[in-house]
């Protein structure tokens, strides 16, 4: 695992060593350190970057056939949760329907997101959601709707 210092933690796994649980430990491990190092995070924020955490790594692992990448940095009072995968094809944030079951992941993902990214890759894609840590950093929420993301949304 790479941990480039406490605002930054970086690991590839290949398929198979993965899991939804593994991915959530780490997140909130990650902000429990920047705790420890003086950047207290709300529990609110841990939980939510938790679940933010899980549903992209939940995607990338039923969408995608090979290794995943999970990346957590700190972007000024922002926590910046990636995951790449090699799946070619972008998400799509569906609009919400109550009456659908299941598939509401990323629409979990973009209301609890002050910033919501996909980006394509020479293989694969990269998604990247942020969660604010803190009152002062409170999120306009990233609006959920159909269609393909393709930049930066706030």
């Amino acid at each position: 695992m790479e941990k480039t210092d406490d605002t930054h933690f970086a690991h590839a796994f290949a398929r198979g060593e993965l899991s939804p649980s593994l991915a959530r430990g780490l997140a909130v491990d990650f902000l429990h350190g920047l705790a420890r190092h003086g950047r207290p995070v709300p529990p609110a924020a841990v939980e939510a970057a938790r679940l933010v955490t899980s549903e992209l790594v939940t995607n990338a692992l039923k969408h995608a056939p090979g290794p995943v990448l999970l990346e957590l940095r700190l972007e000024g009072g922002l926590a910046a949760i990636t995951v790449w995968d090699s799946e070619p094809a972008l998400p799509v944030v569906g609009e919400g329907d109550p009456a659908r079951v299941g598939r509401h992941g990323l629409e979990v993902v973009t209301s609890l997101a002050r910033r919501f990214e996909v980006r394509r890759e020479s293989v694969g894609k990269r998604v990247t959601a942020c969660v604010a840590l803190d009152d002062e950093t409170a999120p306009e929420r990233a609006p959920a709707h159909g269609g393909r993301v393709t930049g930066a949304r706030r």
